[in-house]
């Protein structure tokens, strides 16, 4: 249980520091609630009516978030690699060029598909 002392006492830490400043700003802070405050957060920008039966929607930035995260989970496996490239060898850089081999050849494919195009 000694072990564990460090880290429970940074977790109490951190949620005495969470729980002192809610407290603080909500009893320091200016209470002044207008319509404005009060309404939901749209990033900004006034929200447009949709149509009743729902309409066309653009799918092109869902399909650049899904990118990304296929490439960002590609980029993952590379950390093992470098933590135990020592003990793999030549197997392991091997390997390891026929990811991102595979890796650049699928990103070349969705640059020639126009699918990093922001029009």
């Amino acid at each position: 249980m000694e072990l564990y002392t460090p880290v429970l006492v940074l977790g109490a830490l951190a949620a005495g520091f969470a729980i002192f400043s809610i407290v603080v700003s909500s009893l320091t802070g200016p209470a002044r609630y207008n319509r404005a405050k009060l309404d939901s957060y749209e990033c900004g920008i006034e929200p447009t009516p949709q149509p009743v039966g729902g309409g066309r929607f653009p799918v092109k930035y869902y399909i650049t978030a899904m990118l990304f995260i296929v490439f960002d989970i590609e980029i993952i496996f590379l950390y093992p690699w470098a933590v135990h490239f020592d003990a793999m060898a030549f197997f392991g850089l091997a390997e390891m060029v026929i990811f991102i081999a595979t890796v650049f050849i699928a990103y070349a494919y969705v640059w020639r598909r126009g699918g990093l195009e922001w029009d």
